[in-house]
């Protein structure tokens, strides 16, 4: 087994064009970034921290809980193929909102669920989304709905983490996702 890549990749900004950035944190960004590169109409993700206070944060620094990043997943789509509702269907879908800072076995406030919205549309949308979700639970949802502040490349060996693992990433596959360290 070869080095880790620890470079950094340049940070996801927005393509030419109509498509828009949308991110999200849902617990490890691995299993997020995957489901998300399934979808017809998201052009390319990328996995990374955001929500924090230290501009120079590592994988190492996130998950010690000192930085106060998430592990996110930034994604550019077509909202003529894929709109911003179906994002956050997709996101609701793929996590338990209501767990805090955590997902299942993965315990932290890096694992926090959240959207961090783009514009007041988005804002709207994912606020009207969790309301309307939150009928779905008999507990609170926790899920973090704030502007999109910077975002930080997680390093390279952590992009497309479990496409490189050997699970499908193809659009439309629906395979079950495994995530592992």
């Amino acid at each position: 087994m070869g080095t880790k890549d620890l470079s950094t990749p340049p940070v996801l900004e927005k393509a030419q064009g109509s498509s828009q950035l949308a991110t999200f944190a849902a617990g490890c960004f691995w299993s997020v970034e995957l489901v998300f590169q399934r979808k017809e109409g998201v052009l390319q993700t990328q996995v990374g921290y955001t929500g924090g206070h230290d501009n120079k944060p590592s994988y190492e620094a996130v998950c010690s809980g000192t930085t106060g990043h998430a592990e996110a997943v930034r994604l550019e789509y077509d909202p003529k193929t894929i709109s911003y509702d179906d994002l956050l269907t997709i996101f609701w879908n793929k996590h338990n909102p209501t767990q805090g800072n955590r997902q299942g076995g993965d315990i932290g406030t890096q694992y926090r669920s959240a959207i961090f919205y783009h514009d007041e549309e988005q804002k709207n949308l994912a606020e009207a989304s969790k309301t309307k979700r939150q009928n779905n639970y008999d507990v609170p949802i926790t899920t973090e709905i704030v502007p999109a502040g910077p975002f930080y490349a997680a390093e390279q060996y952590h992009q497309g983490y479990l496409e490189k693992g050997g699970q499908c990433a193809a659009k439309g596959c629906s395979d079950n996702i495994r995530c592992y360290g």
